[in-house]
């Protein structure tokens, strides 16, 4: 079963199904890559680990377990014998415990076969790399590392969620109506980049991927990973669509095409 949607499925932003949805997007990046890369360069699945036990909204993308089984009868109490001899229950109340958060993020690195040098950096963002806090703070470090390097950055956007990563339009205009980005920062052209924008209405397009001569690339075609991703994953089965797209809200024209998608 397809998904009802021409481009990125909003549904798949919301939290049960983001941190599958992403790893396995990485995977099949990293796979689509590697025939038009080798054997000159090789991809490799890298992870960022940090701890957080400060900002409970870091837990939004990560799922709770489910558990499938019947927990067995709790101990009783055993009675306590107070100062004046009398046997009284105490019985403990429970209290959660804060605890610290260890989240692991993927990534892509293009790097060149011999000299393992990192050539491009490709980057699927997550709702911890957006959300202010801890992790957009450890994420904004990294990628300012990256642009002052010489290896190139590909950033992928496919979260309606919270403010973009930093980026200056070059040109004047209206406000953008995107939800949706990818871009491609070539290490030779910095501080410019291309920025592809899309809306909830529109297949993801095509990217170049930059390698390490001037004007080597291979292109990127992001829609049928996407789609393969849904179909193998039974998404089709699993979202519920009668259900209100995650947020952000929709603009009321947004909201009236979802509304006709989800119907067809």
């Amino acid at each position: 079963m397809a998904s009802p949607f021409p481009g990125m499925d909003p549904y798949l932003e919301q939290a049960i199904f983001w941190s599958e949805f992403h790893s396995r997007l990485i995977v099949a990046i990293a796979d689509a890559l590697a025939p038009s890369l080798l054997p000159q360069y090789y991809v490799a699945v890298e992870t960022r680990t940090y701890r957080d036990g400060t900002n409970e909204e870091l837990l939004v993308g990560i799922p709770d377990a489910i558990v499938l089984s019947t927990p067995g009868p709790s101990a009783p109490a055993k009675p306590e014998t107070s100062a004046a001899g009398v046997a009284t229950t105490v019985r403990p109340q429970s209290v959660i415990l804060p605890m610290p958060l260890e989240i692991k993020e993927r990534y892509l690195e293009i790097r060149e076969a011999g000299s393992n040098a990192v050539i491009t950096v490709v980057e699927v963002l997550s709702p911890t790399n957006k959300r202010p806090g801890e992790g957009r703070r450890i994420y904004s470090a990294k990628r300012q590392t990256v642009l002052g390097s010489a290896s190139h950055l590909v950033e992928i956007d496919l979260l309606r969620a919270y403010e973009p990563m930093a980026m200056h339009p070059i040109e004047t205009g209206p406000a953008s109506t995107a939800q949706y980005r990818i871009l491609v920062s070539r290490s030779e052209c910095r501080p410019r980049a291309d920025l592809y924008e899309l809306t909830l209405r529109e297949p993801i397009p095509e990217f170049p991927l930059p390698l390490k001569e001037a004007g080597e690339q291979v292109m990127v075609d992001l829609q049928p990973l996407v789609n393969g991703i849904y179909e193998r994953s039974g998404y089709g089965i699993r979202v519920d669509y009668q259900a209100p797209v995650p947020l952000p809200a929709l603009s009321a024209a947004d909201q009236a095409w979802v509304n006709e998608v989800r119907h067809r």
